[in-house]
């Protein structure tokens, strides 16, 4: 049977953890090229050109030149399908706004035609969609068909956005990744945790769990924070909380005209109107108040002159600062105001719908704010000014214009103090001042509002101005300067004795006062405590142990195939042990049918090592030896046979060993013996001796060790 010019997808895997690709996650695709094994790039006619028309960006990838334009000359000089396809895939993720740059291809046996590629991906629905359009995309080249990629991309964006995190905690995320604190998204939405275990913070956007629910709701809460921060000095509008329009009009004459009206509870400006002077506006914003709070309790207050401004505090730190400004549409004498809008303001490409965009779109026909404000002035959204004439269509929002530098130091410290009355960790400061620059005294500026949960976008991604890191800010709030979140985690991987190695580990790490989290082949444990794990991957029963708060340690016991088809559940390790490079299971389904491709797969747990943490190596078993190369921390070598060459050479470096000698077990750093330990009668003895090393590789002393070795016991278990 002739085979066709096709890509068939065979098999797709999501790797979510560190595999033998790289240590973050991506998506594997076997693939079968059929005919196309025998036509690389340059022997297809036209489909360069195709290709860089639809995808001019392909010439920012590097490939394996290392250069801009890398790919490009792979694809001039010849590549095959399988390669571009990895290429195609990227690029798609790029266009939709899910940056990647990782893939890898590679045949799995000469003139096969089959090819595993692996790509890097932040969303795994994303990137299955980006696949299955790249294979369509890359086939219209090869034949010459019209390929819709405008569609494309919008679908693939429509995913990202739904899907992926928002950009403020993408922002919070990436600052974390910057200081090596690991992260797990806990829900298809934005509540985030930063580091594992018991070191774990949480994060939901712009809340984190130190955020108080008191505090929160004293923010939503407007009139009792308006009275808790007039209490401690921070000025704030005289106001009144009313209950009908009747009743906010009187107000608004007991307090002095202009005033503002807004809900009682609410945020983000959310119908609130403003410099209102008539009994007939007042009333009407009432009504809006009333209908955007939910409620009939509405704020009626002195309206105070200058612009508005947001102050983003987080911790007892002014971090963010921007300002806003009014919006107003010129008349031309034929255009509705509804067009003026449209090409006036709309027209800035600073707007939009997304979250992405730091200013909002305008409806002038939609927004009650804006309907209202143009009541004032007699009109409406199709009336048609006069030319020359000015239309105020918004006196609030539109507080994306970065002014963090010029907040002067007395207006710094009243947002914290307000920050600090209310109780939040992370608010967002509304106050009005002419001049953000002078004291709120001198001119007769005020605090309006407190929020909890600000919002960080016009922060991030200024109209104008300087963007500021608030991620990075809130993750210094949450993590002293030197912390990770992380703690000590053990993994270990490679053949007969290793869970007894898990195993007597934990134990010891648990003699030494610390709350240990375990699984391995006999199940998963907590402190000794069996619990149940039915319906769990090994993967997810992995992720368990890092969710769990009660979790001071962890050891895990992976094997090749769980690498292979899931990745590692951890990032990162401060001890990998690798006890020999064999497998117990048959992975030829994988094409992993030598030792040297075996080998491929164990390294990754020596990869995920930390640069302070030590890899725990098998002396007797010489491709786990060559390992030691791959380590980025120390390497402690183990060995029944104190002779072994490896162990020698070692000690002879002045490094850490531990291995047998007659009755007795040895520690030792280079050809000093720090320690020795009566004989274990625990077996094997190779699994003794490796968990002997990791223990001593996370500083347990070697009085410590001697006592867990007599205390353990191999067969008990705490049943859950």
């Amino acid at each position: 049977m002739t085979k066709k010019k096709d890509i068939e997808v065979l098999r797709v895997t999501h790797l979510r953890g560190p595999n033998i690709w790289t240590y973050r996650p991506v998506i594997e695709a076997w693939l079968d090229i059929g005919a196309l094994e025998q036509f690389p790039s340059n022997a297809l006619p036209g489909l360069y050109e195709r290709l860089t028309a639809l995808l001019p960006n392909l010439l920012e990838h590097r490939c394996g030149v290392g250069e801009r334009g890398g790919f490009l000359e792979r694809l001039r000089e010849g590549t095959y399908a399988g390669h571009i396809l990895e290429h195609v895939v990227l690029e798609l993720q790029n266009l939709a706004g899910m940056k990647t740059g990782f893939g890898k291809t590679r045949q799995v046996a000469e003139g096969s035609g089959i090819y595993k590629m692996a790509f890097r991906t932040r969303q795994e629905q994303v990137g299955r969609a980006a696949l299955a359009a790249g294979r369509d995309l890359l086939m219209a080249c090869i034949e010459d068909r019209p390929y819709d990629l405008a569609a494309t991309v919008a679908t693939l964006t429509d995913m990202v956005d739904s899907l992926c995190l928002g950009p403020s905690t993408g922002n919070i995320v990436d600052a974390a990744t910057e200081r090596k604190i690991p992260f797990i998204r806990l829900t298809d939405g934005n509540l985030v945790q930063l580091g594992h275990g018991a070191r774990q913070r949480r994060i939901w956007t712009a809340e984190t769990e130190q955020t108080s629910a008191i505090a929160e709701g004293i923010a939503s809460d407007k009139d009792l924070t308006k009275s808790l921060l007039a209490s401690c000095g921070v000025p704030v509008p005289e106001g009144e909380l009313v209950t009908s329009a009747d009743a906010a009009w009187e107000a608004a004459k007991d307090i002095g005209l202009p005033v503002v009206v807004k809900p009682y509870d609410g945020n983000h400006g959310r119908g609130v109107s403003l410099n209102l002077m008539t009994q007939s506006d007042v009333e009407k914003a009432y009504h809006l108040a009333a209908r955007k709070g939910g409620s009939k309790s509405v704020i009626v207050e002195r309206f105070i002159a200058g612009n508005e401004h947001r102050l983003l505090v987080v911790g007892k730190r002014l971090i963010a600062a921007a300002a806003g400004e009014a919006l107003w549409v010129t008349g031309d004498g034929t255009s509705t105001i509804k067009t003026l809008v449209d090409t006036q303001i709309n027209i800035d490409p600073r707007r939009g719908v997304t979250e992405d965009a730091p200013l909002n779109v305008i409806r002038a026909d939609e927004a009650a704010e804006v309907i209202l404000e143009l009541e004032r002035q007699g009109m409406t959204a199709h009336s048609v000014p006069a030319a020359g004439q000015q239309v105020l269509i918004q006196t609030n929002g539109n507080v994306a214009f970065d002014v963090t530098d010029q907040v002067h130091p007395s207006v710094a410290a009243t947002a914290t103090l307000a920050a600090r009355v209310v109780g939040l960790d992370i608010a967002g400061i509304d106050l009005v001042a002419a001049d953000i620059s002078r004291p709120l005294e001198e001119q007769g500026g005020a605090v309006i509002e407190v929020n909890a949960s600000p919002g960080l976008l016009a922060h991030l991604k200024p109209a104008s101005g300087k963007p500021r890191n608030v991620g990075a800010a809130i993750v210094d709030h949450l993590f002293a300067i030197g912390e990770t979140g992380r703690m000590p985690i053990v993994g270990i991987a490679g053949g007969h004795g290793s869970t007894m190695a898990a195993r007597l580990i934990a134990w010891l790490l648990q003699i030494g006062g610390q709350k240990v989290g375990l699984t391995c082949q006999d199940g998963l444990f907590v402190n000794g405590r069996l619990l149940p794990k039915d319906g769990f991957s090994d993967w997810e029963t992995g992720e368990r142990l890092l969710l769990n708060k009660n979790v001071d340690a962890a050891v895990f016991e992976s094997s090749a195939r769980m690498i292979l088809t899931e990745g590692l559940a951890y990032d990162k390790c401060a001890v990998g042990v690798v006890m020999s490079a064999t497998s117990e299971d048959d992975l030829g389904e994988f094409y992993i049918d030598s030792p040297e491709r075996l080998f491929g797969v164990l390294r990754t747990q020596v990869d995920v090592v930390l640069p302070d943490g030590a890899a725990v190596l098998n002396a007797a078993d010489a491709q786990v030896v060559e390992m030691a190369d791959l380590c980025d921390g120390e390497v402690i070598f183990y060995g029944v046979d104190e002779q072994l060459a490896a162990l020698a050479a070692h000690r002879a470096q002045g490094k850490r060993a531990v291995f047998q000698r007659a009755d007795r077990i040895v520690l030792a750093t280079g050809m000093d013996e720090t320690a020795t330990l009566p004989l274990s009668p625990l077996v094997p003895p190779e699994a003794v001796l490796a968990a002997i090393a990791a223990a001593w590789a996370l500083d347990l002393t070697p009085e410590l060790i001697g006592a867990g070795l007599r205390t353990y016991e191999p067969h008990a278990q705490k049943q859950h």
